[in-house]
């Protein structure tokens, strides 16, 4: 995957012939990976396909592919068809989701999500004995973990885990965790904007549904914030952790604090004052700044973390 890929949800608003041409400009700009989420869009797992046929060398991964919306043998027969049509290209995240989008959006009962996740792992366990097609060498998954128990689980059951809306402080408790072979995958929000006021009124808009998904919440609670932090659209310190805004620079400098802190992989997702917007400008600067491209000044993850003055 390399060291920094991108995850969106925008490619959900536009055509397929749209995002063809835009993953193809991810790939050029020399992103290692691209991640693509389920909630109410696109399938992830034939999106995923989409992305793959029209890309030649990137990593597509879903991130993730929720464990109620399909059963064990057709998510295991869905990732052997990806990984042994595109190898070493395709990584299949898993995650338990939110009960929000499980019993309200799909009907489906919400229960007991880290023993159904050790469920669901035994079940794709047995699928992968009982596949009958060609299959590849190995078909890599990792859980979506947010929690210790999760973060174990992670640990002796996949490859690995992919987290979403954590600071640093939070990546080197997973490491710590996941030990030193398991890989471990970061997503983080980076907003180009150096003024304090507009960076995190656009930042609220786009954290301001995840302020009461449970989840997320207690994981915050772990790393020490506060009810007050939580409350409401969220502290300026809240905010902060979650989201690294500012120039090109400051903003990116967030990556490789998470690499130091123990990431093996940074999925950059670009917040915008409109939500459905697609950030190509964006993800160029980012990729200038952090050396993927020629002309970009690639920095090194020893440097000191330049400061913020807001």
């Amino acid at each position: 995957m390399g060291e920094v890929g991108v995850w969106t949800r925008q490619f959900n608003f536009f055509p397929t012939s749209r995002v063809r041409r835009a993953v193809r400009d991810l790939e050029a700009l020399g992103y290692g990976a691209v991640w693509v989420g389920e909630t109410v869009y696109r399938e992830p797992l034939t999106h995923a396909a989409v992305l793959l046929g029209a890309t030649g060398r990137m990593v597509v991964a879903t991130g993730i592919a929720a464990i109620w919306a399909r059963d064990p043998f057709a998510a295991t027969a869905a990732a052997l068809t990806l990984a042994e049509a595109y190898p070493d290209r395709f990584v299949l995240g898993i995650g338990v989701s939110h009960a929000s989008l499980v019993e309200d959006v799909r009907g489906t009962c919400y229960r007991r999500p880290l023993a159904s996740m050790r469920d669901y792992l035994d079940g794709m366990d047995r699928a992968a004995t009982a596949y009958r097609a060609v299959a590849p060498p190995s078909a890599p998954r990792l859980l979506a973990a947010l929690g210790p128990r999760m973060l174990e689980l992670a640990a002796t059951r996949a490859q690995g885990a992919l987290t979403y809306l954590v600071p640093p402080e939070h990546t080197a408790r997973a490491r710590e965790i996941l030990g030193p072979d398991a890989t471990l995958c970061v997503e983080q929000a980076l907003l180009l904007d150096g003024t304090p006021s507009t960076a995190r009124a656009v930042a609220r808009k786009h954290l301001n549904r995840y302020l009461a998904m449970p989840n997320y919440v207690a994981n915050w609670r772990r790393l020490g914030f506060t009810d007050e932090d939580i409350a409401g659209a969220g502290s300026d310190r809240l905010v902060d952790a979650l989201v690294s805004w500012g120039d090109p620079a400051v903003a990116t400098a967030r990556i490789r604090e998470h690499l130091d802190a123990g990431a093996d992989h940074v999925c950059v997702q670009l917040y915008h004052a409109d939500l459905e917007h697609l950030p190509e400008d964006g993800w160029r600067q980012v990729a200038e700044t952090v050396g993927l491209i020629p002309g970009g000044t690639t920095t090194s993850r020893a440097e000191a973390v330049p400061p913020r003055a807001d």
